[in-house]
């Protein structure tokens, strides 16, 4: 881990979510000095900038979906981006913007696996399991689709992403920390078979038994992909994000979850999502993300 080249990416947009101020997101973990955290763990960071794309339109639903289009042409540009970085061999990090834009990272990340002969897994830390549909989705906010829509269930634009169809299969997927599904998700979710470990599996057995759950199977062939979504957190700790769930896990077993990850020595890109600085409280959720990070790239109190 100690010679990875990190690239930051930040894509300034909240154009899947249902409020405002996600596309606040990077500047945010910027002024908390992320860069320059992990360029203090000995990483070669580099900050890419932003990506650009179409303007928040805010208009309501169309066949089940706000702003499609937009969507589309945002996930393009990540998926480009994220790639790039990948095929240099460096570690892509995107500074979101809303989880939508998952779609375009994983697609890249399943791609560049695919030709790498590596094997994908993705953790997904959040509240939400993400994985509506048109059919069922209560707001037609893709920031509740982009796990459907890479495992194949979704407009053809998503799905097809990179050229491959579907980008993943539900097995890829762990999600960790989930309290808020949507009631027709849940069937979608059990019958896709998506490993859940959601807070009552958490508050059961721990955070330490379910990370080793969730990483079992994770070899030195395995490309780990964090999705690192900022609702995950209980929002006493974290009120920066615009879908604020209660009972999420508390600063420790979050702390926790991301030594866990970077232990594991494979940890090849991630996305940092949903932060919403219109939220927050003097900036502390994007401190508290950065924190986090540093941990997932391996800050721990003592030489283990």
């Amino acid at each position: 881990m100690g010679n990875k080249a990190i690239s930051l990416i930040g894509v300034p947009t909240d154009i899947g979510a249902g409020h405002r101020g996600a596309s606040m997101g990077p500047e945010a973990l910027r002024v908390a000095n992320l860069g320059a955290r992990l360029s203090k763990r000995g990483l070669d960071v580099v900050d890419r900038g932003n990506l650009h794309g179409p303007l928040n339109p805010w208009q309501p639903p169309h066949n089940g979906y706000r702003h499609l289009p937009e969507v589309v042409a945002w996930n393009q540009s990540v998926h480009e981006a994220v790639y790039a970085e990948l095929a240099q061999g460096r570690l892509p990090v995107m500074l979101g913007g809303d989880h939508c834009l998952a779609i375009g990272s994983i697609s890249a990340v399943a791609r560049h696996c695919r030709e790498q002969g590596k094997q994908l897994r993705v953790l997904w830390l959040d509240a939400h399991a993400d994985f509506n549909t048109a059919q069922v989705t209560p707001s037609g906010n893709i920031h509740g689709m982009p796990v459907a829509c890479l495992c194949g269930n979704g407009p053809q634009a998503l799905v097809e992403m990179g050229g491959q169809v579907p980008a993943t299969t539900p097995d890829v997927y762990r999600q960790i920390g989930i309290r808020s599904v949507d009631e027709d998700e849940k069937r979608l979710v059990r019958e896709a078979h998506v490993s859940i470990f959601d807070m009552r599996h958490i508050d059961e057995v721990g955070m330490k038994r379910t990370m080793e759950e969730a990483l079992a199977g994770v070899d030195e062939n395995t490309h780990l992909h964090v999705s690192f979504d900022v609702d995950f957190l209980d929002p006493s700790i974290a009120p920066g994000v615009g879908t604020t769930v209660r009972g999420g896990p508390n600063y420790r077993e979050a702390q926790l979850c991301m030594e866990m990850i970077a232990d594991t020595g494979c940890i090849g890109s991630l996305d940092i999502v949903e932060l919403n600085p219109a939220f927050d409280k003097k900036n502390q959720t994007a401190r508290l993300a950065v924190d986090l990070v540093e941990s997932l790239f391996g800050k721990s109190t003592l030489i283990r």
